[in-house]
């Protein structure tokens, strides 16, 4: 039976870090599980509801990588990706992987549960909203939607469906840019003015990350991403997002 504390998974091969982090996040108020590989991560996945998954890049039996596509595909679960390089490659990987934060090994246990909560907090989890990988309650709907082209944008859901009702999974980090987009279309957007909306108070922001979100963002959304028709390049300026944007 669930209870109504966040629930953590950590996908983690060290024996020694899984009972370090399960054990840091219990007595910080958390339930909390611990798996080491892609296998078991999908059985707890099927098992029990999770509000947040904390994911090491760079397992030995599985690809990080890979399995952070595969929970991304599937819904719009919080990651925290974990990783041992601290280098500016491994930052732009974890934002091509949609994390919605990241951790660099080592890290203090207070640094861990700041991250977390703060994710958390992002998503509404610790104000009762459903987890992500949770079904809504029936009949759970929105005051705030938005339409471009289309697709439907629910601004308090934080969900983006397709008029034909396929949904399209969303970081923190993309959605935050779409609602800069949507509730100030026509605009132009210097890379400043959007790493500014779309950052975290706990996220180091580095060069090109609106760019990778961009890009992300493009591939999703846009007809064909190679001529965007909604996210446009304003050369030597910034973005602007061309849609008509109307209420839903």
């Amino acid at each position: 039976m669930e209870t109504s504390k966040p629930r953590i998974l950590v996908v983690d091969d060290e024996a020694d870090m899984v009972a370090f982090l399960v054990d840091l996040l219990r007595k910080s108020g958390f339930e909390s599980d611990g798996v080491a590989t892609g296998a078991q991560m999908h059985q707890a996945l099927e098992r029990h509801t999770y509000a947040l998954i904390l994911l090491d890049l760079r397992l030995k039996t599985d690809d990080g990588q890979t399995l952070a596509r595969e929970l991304r595909q599937r819904s719009a679960i919080p990651i925290i990706m974990v990783s041992g390089a601290s280098d500016e490659t491994d930052r732009v990987l974890l934002l091509e992987l949609a994390a919605d934060d990241f951790l660099v090994k080592p890290f203090s246990p207070r640094e861990l549960l700041a991250r977390v909560r703060a994710v958390l907090r992002r998503y509404a989890v610790e104000t009762g909203a459903p987890p992500s990988n949770a079904p809504r309650p029936p009949g759970a709907g929105s005051r705030e939607q938005v339409r471009f082209g289309p697709w439907v944008l629910d601004l308090e859901q934080r969900e983006l469906v397709h008029e034909d009702g396929s949904p399209c999974a969303l970081t923190q980090g993309e959605y935050r840019l779409l609602e800069a987009f949507v509730r100030q279309p026509q605009r132009v957007w210097t890379r400043d003015q959007l790493l500014e909306h779309t950052r975290s108070l706990e996220t180091e922001v580095f060069d090109r990350t609106i760019d990778v979100l961009i890009l992300r963002l493009r591939r999703k959304i846009e007809p064909n991403p190679k001529h965007p028709q909604y996210i446009c390049t304003e050369r030597g300026l910034g973005y602007v997002f061309a849609a008509k944007v109307t209420r839903a």
